[in-house]
């Protein structure tokens, strides 16, 4: 037996484009800050992420490519799916290197913030980032 489920609220559908639209700028903004913080310190960056400044600097050049892709709509798919690699990558690291738990010890270092962030880029990635993008 099928459950059939009413759309609620429909009169907010046509404002799906809208809503991945502003992801696509948080997503964005998160990103390329991140990736700037990578690439203007990449020494000290890398101490408190553990990882060589070489990676850093290829971190935030991924995380500023990837958040510039995504925020402007320029191969906005391609430009999620990276930031879905990076974002395991995190999550990774916190739970079998630093032995972090989903909030954390604080409640707000865990790995939540970077599932969040990793399935905002499989929206953006499954929708083609809406119909708002460049290319």
């Amino acid at each position: 037996m099928l459950i059939h489920l009413p759309v609620p609220l429909p009169r907010l559908l046509p404002y799906a484009d809208v809503a991945v639209l502003l992801m696509r700028l948080l997503v964005g903004a998160v990103f390329v800050t991140s990736g700037w913080r990578h690439l203007k310190d990449p020494v000290a960056r890398g101490k408190s992420i553990g990882a060589s400044p070489g990676f850093t600097r290829f971190l935030g050049a991924a995380e500023l490519a990837g958040g510039l892709g995504v925020a402007f709509g320029v191969l906005a798919q391609l430009a999620a799916l990276g930031l879905i690699l990076i974002m395991l990558g995190a999550i990774q690291k916190k739970i079998f290197v630093w032995h972090t738990g989903f909030w954390g010890k604080h409640g707000t270092d865990g790995w939540h913030y970077d599932l969040a962030f990793a399935v905002m880029c499989l929206v953006i990635a499954t929708t083609a980032g809406g119909r708002y993008v460049l290319v």
